[in-house]
């Protein structure tokens, strides 16, 4: 596959090279990315725009519905709340609907400001233990 442009080859460098824990962090930021751009999209009113990054949203939140291990009862609860966030993208996109992605939003930010604190703390521990 050849890369088009020095960001792709960067963008394509670090999904690579980078941990399970970091992957996951780029699918919140990037989920982050495509509901801010449909939120642009539906100030503008631009419907093609909103339902393309809507779906590219929902896409990212199942990946992270697919991977999630539900063997606990966290992972039960976080595959609830993916569910409900997955219903108010599709239901922002379908009915034009800016409070509702805005709730998704919130709830998305929440998870990947919990997910970033798990990931500073884990570093920490483990250079702790390797210091």
């Amino acid at each position: 596959m050849a890369i088009g442009t020095p960001q792709q080859a960067y963008q394509q460098n670090k999904a690579m090279t980078s941990s399970p824990g970091e992957l996951t962090l780029m699918l919140y930021n990037g989920c982050l990315k495509f509901v801010g751009l449909a939120k642009k999209a539906i100030a503008e009113n631009d419907t093609q725009v909103r339902h393309q990054n809507l779906i590219k949203a929902q896409n990212i939140i199942r990946e992270l519905m697919v991977t999630l291990k539900t063997d606990t009862p966290m992972g039960k609860n976080m595959l609830a709340l993916y569910d409900y966030i997955l219903n108010r993208l599709t239901e922002a996109n379908t009915e034009n609907n800016l409070i509702k992605l805005n709730e998704a939003e919130e709830l998305i930010k929440d998870f990947r400001d919990t997910w970033k604190e798990a990931l500073l703390l884990d570093r920490q521990k483990r250079h702790k233990v390797n210091s």
